[in-house]
Formats: C-alpha cells, sequence, structure tokens
C-alpha cells in the first residue's frame, strides 16, 4: 500500500485526506483528516524510527539489530530527523570547567557511545550528586 502523499505535486501545499475506507467492510468516512509528521518519513526511515522507538532509543542495540556501525546508526537517525522538519545540529554546550568529576565524563562518554540510554545516565549522574 502507498503511503499518503502529504505535499502537493502542483503547488507544493499541505495535503488533506477527505476521504478513509475500511479494508474489510467497505465503509468509507468522509470529512477532513490531516496528516501527520510522520507521513513525511519514507518506508525506509519509518520503520527506522519504529526500531528506535522499540529499542527506547538505545543506540547501541540499534547496532546489534540492524547490524550496523555506531556512526551509520546516527547518520540515519539524522536523516529521519532531517525529512521529519527538525533541526539536525546538535546543540551547542557550555564548555565544561576543568575540574570535572571524571566519574561524570565516563557516563557522558557511555551515553555518546550508546552503551547506556538516557534515563540510566540521568540516573547515574543524580547518583553522582549526592553527598558520599
Amino acid at each position: 500500500m502507498r503511503k499518503l502523499i502529504e505535499r502537493c505535486p502542483a503547488c507544493g501545499g499541505d495535503m488533506l485526506v477527505r476521504c478513509m475506507g475500511c479494508s474489510r467492510c467497505e465503509t468509507e468516512v468522509h470529512g477532513r483528516f490531516s496528516t501527520t509528521v510522520f507521513d513525511r518519513l519514507t518506508p525506509d526511515n519509518l520503520a527506522f524510527i519504529e526500531v528506535f522507538v522499540r529499542l527506547r532509543g538505545n543506540i547501541k542495540e540499534m547496532e546489534r539489530e540492524l547490524g550496523i556501525p555506531y556512526n551509520a546508526v546516527r547518520n540515519r537517525l539524522d536523516e529521519a530527523i532531517r525529512e521529519l522538519g527538525f533541526d539536525t545540529e546538535a546543540p551547542t554546550l557550555p564548555a565544561a570547567p576543568s575540574q570535572e568529576d571524571p566519574r561524570r565524563k565516563t557516563v557522558l562518554e557511555r551515553l555518546e557511545r550508546g552503551e547506556i540510554d538516557s534515563q540510566t545516565a540521568i540516573a547515574e549522574l543524580e547518583n553522582l550528586k549526592k553527598p558520599r
């Protein structure tokens, strides 16, 4: 089955769905139904995002499941983000103080490599704030 066309091929305007039909009983519903940002994705990128969500954004698990290296996963994710209409530029972070806790740096490096997910990183960073 073909995916929805989100832009008018003649003028580039937003397309509206005006009729939907049941594949089993042929009931039709007429009205004005809007598309979502996910309708902008190619079928390949939609499948990629479905895997991303199912694996809760764990890039390490995506590497294993898709059989592609970390950089390829990140590139595919950036491509899907662009198709959704979002900016893929990483926000610039303020320079870290030179006396930064090396344990914090280790947690952030593990997160960057996809060894842990964001929730685990947050929990570990919160634990570092607690007095010993």
